[in-house]
């Protein structure tokens, strides 16, 4: 089983942008109700497809600068990686199967 890791802005470049596979990132806050909404959907997509993507949480509020890097205006707000490149993205709560499609398109 596979849990999400939480990234901040010491560790987000090891975490994220230099590994390599698959890496969606999630933009939340904890004042945020469908943040709170969306977590146990990607705590299932953590677990289902543990192996194929890593799944990291940023909070916003405590990370500013990695926020603004990436121009996030809304949350939730989800952007996959590819050996350390953004692919792909996804603004709002969203059900497990349209995360997971995202996914597996870059699979």
């Amino acid at each position: 089983m596979s849990k999400p890791i939480v990234a901040n802005t010491d560790d987000f470049n090891a975490v994220v942008t230099e590994s390599k596979g698959l890496t969606l990132v999630d933009f939340w806050a904890p004042w945020c109700g469908p943040c709170r909404l969306l977590a146990p959907t990607l705590e299932q997509v953590a677990n289902e497809m543990d192996g194929k993507v890593q799944i990291v949480k940023v909070d916003i509020d405590q990370n500013p600068e990695i926020s603004a890097q990436y121009r996030v205006m809304n949350i939730p707000f989800m952007v996959l990686f590819k050996d350390g490149n953004r692919v792909d993205q996804l603004l709002g709560n969203h059900p497990k199967a349209k995360i997971t499609a995202m996914i597996q398109n870059h699979l």
